[in-house]
């Protein structure tokens, strides 16, 4: 998939959250090896921009606990059935990202018959249009109902839709290590026929780093299954299956094309479990933002920013021409401490805010100039790419 790290900022997806993060080690997990780049450079289209199964991305690893649970003599794996099962509820998913930025693409699991689809947050995220092709061939456009930024999942929408086959979900609860899974998905986001790429569970509850090389912008997802299967960039939003059939996981992030740091192992993969992702789908569908959840359309602001440092703000790096921003008066240079009078700290910070936004909503942004003096100015977002 592709990423666009300098598109413009757009309110990133706000309010979700109804489930917690899947939990972490009781004890504080330790990196392998301390996160080399925080925010440094950071870009915001449409939110923040961040795409875990591409190329270009550090992956930091933390400690986990073993499951000590004994497990049952395993089934034959006949990955052969357990495709034709799964692939009715995957759909192949082409966007095209906002402001020129070019084509992506990724994969969706089939929920509902009327096209309901959970996909990971980065497939969607700077989009304009998304276009999921489904068994058999059929065609539809698809909308972004909401996403959650913090867990990287969203959930899209087709056009025209009834009668969908979909997928069967399991209890990703009952997986444990060494159990054979199925990933299944647009590899390599080449289109057609879907592929699928067969391993087996090698740890639960892990958490992970993912840096984006051009940007330094790093995010954090907890509670994820990691197997050894060969899942690749365009698989992401795609199931994660076992042996009869039944998705556990989303596929978000994979090994191969760029660094994992403290491992040797050829293939490595992430999947959020399907138990907390389904619940999240659950509250989109439902309409109810929270902290994490953003509803509908993202606010469009117009901006890039970097990291400010040290709790300084947000520092605007450039402004779309016409944009909100640009017709506020705002310039590059500027720091921005506060939105609404809530201070700003970061990049970060600024996602979180602007993620609770919509478009048409008025924002006091109050910025500093190089001597420290402040101003505020009013921008009223308007709609733009999703995320």
């Amino acid at each position: 998939m592709s990423d666009n790290p300098n598109a413009p900022l757009g309110a990133p997806w706000s309010g979700q959250q109804t489930v917690a993060p899947a939990p972490v080690p009781a004890s504080d997990p330790e990196p392998v090896s301390p996160p080399r780049r925080p925010w440094r450079g950071l870009a915001l289209a449409a939110g923040l921009v961040v795409l875990l199964a591409l190329a270009g991305f550090t992956v930091t690893h933390y400690a986990t606990q073993p499951d000590p649970r004994p497990k049952p003599p395993a089934e034959p794996f006949d990955i052969s059935g357990v495709y034709a099962k799964v692939r009715p509820g995957v759909a192949v998913i082409d966007t095209v990202l906002g402001l020129g930025a070019g084509v992506a693409s990724g994969t969706g699991i089939v929920l509902s018959p009327d096209g309901v689809v959970l996909t990971n947050n980065h497939v969607v995220e700077g989009t304009v249009a998304i276009r999921a092709v489904l068994a058999g061939g059929r065609v539809h456009d698809a909308t972004v109902l909401g996403y959650d930024r913090t867990h990287d999942l969203a959930v899209i929408k087709l056009a025209d839709a009834s009668g969908l086959a979909t997928a069967t979900l399991g209890d990703s609860g009952q997986t444990g290590p060494g159990d054979p899974v199925l990933g299944v998905g647009n590899a390599g986001g080449t289109g057609g026929e879907p592929s699928s790429a067969p391993g087996k569970v090698t740890a639960l509850g892990r958490s992970i780093v993912a840096y984006d090389e051009s940007t330094g912008a790093g995010e954090t997802l907890h509670g994820l299954i990691q197997t050894d299967a060969d899942v690749r960039s365009g698989d992401s939003g795609g199931p994660l299956a076992d042996t009869a059939g039944r998705v556990i996981g989303v596929n978000t992030a994979a090994g191969t094309g760029y660094e994992l740091e403290g491992s040797d192992r050829p293939h490595e993969s992430f999947a959020i479990p399907i138990t907390p992702a389904a619940a999240i789908a659950q509250q989109i569908v439902a309409g109810k933002a929270s902290e994490t959840v953003h509803i509908g359309p993202s606010a469009f602001v117009g901006l890039t920013v970097n990291d400010g440092g040290n709790g300084s703000g947000a520092m605007i790096a450039s402004l779309v021409a016409g944009g909100p921003a640009a017709k506020a008066g705002l310039k590059a240079d500027l720091l921005v401490v506060a939105v609404d009078d809530q201070p700003i700290g970061s990049a970060a910070e600024l996602v979180a805010v602007l993620d609770r936004h919509h478009p048409g909503d008025r924002l006091k942004i109050t910025v500093s100039g190089q001597g420290g003096a402040q101003a505020s100015v009013t921008v009223t977002a308007s709609d733009g790419p999703a995320g």
